[in-house]
């Protein structure tokens, strides 16, 4: 039996010999809540997203500019349900991307106000972000990319990403 912490492939090697085309996007997510109206609440009355359509106490579909969803909320398999204990498989995070910093700074303005508390604000030199749960317990991950030729490299040019506290007084100072 092989050891399951090894790495499949050596690092020199790449994982990805025939890359996926660049334009592939994440189009949507789908997540399962255990009460589609305390999610709606969350995720439209506080993150700010449109509801687009409601199949009653089932299925909602939501949006940010009138996209068909971004987001899918369902009680199919988890109506009054509860999250899934720490420490088991599953989603760790969705991550919302917001277009400027201004946008994050609004939706930072938006989880004060609400008194959602953020389990945490990250710059990790490519992108600043906060991170919170929604009432089921996901994670989520709200955040702007900078633009990349501000993107921290090293010396030879690769990526140098890192994670580092996020100033969260200069971001609401960015609110629009």
């Amino acid at each position: 039996m092989s050891d399951q912490s090894a790495p499949l492939v050596p690092l020199e090697q790449s994982l990805t010999p025939h890359p996926i085309d660049a334009g592939v996007r994440i189009g949507h997510v789908h997540l399962k809540v255990a009460d589609l109206d305390r999610a709606l609440a969350f995720y439209c009355g506080v993150l700010g997203f449109d509801l687009i359509q409601r199949y009653g106490n089932q299925a909602a579909f939501i949006s940010a500019g009138g996209y068909h969803h971004h987001i899918g909320l369902n009680t199919w398999e988890s109506r009054g349900g509860s999250p899934p204990p720490r420490g088991s498989t599953g989603l760790y995070h969705v991550a919302i991307l917001y277009p400027t910093r201004a946008g994050l700074a609004d939706a930072l303005k938006r989880l004060l106000a609400a008194e959602i508390p953020l389990d945490g604000a990250s710059d990790h030199g490519v992108s600043e972000a906060l991170y919170l749960s929604d009432p089921d317990r996901n994670g989520v991950e709200l955040y702007w990319d900078r633009p990349q030729p501000q993107w921290p490299r090293t010396p030879e040019g690769h990526l140098d990403m890192h994670t580092r506290p996020l100033d969260l007084h200069a971001l609401l100072r960015d609110a629009a």
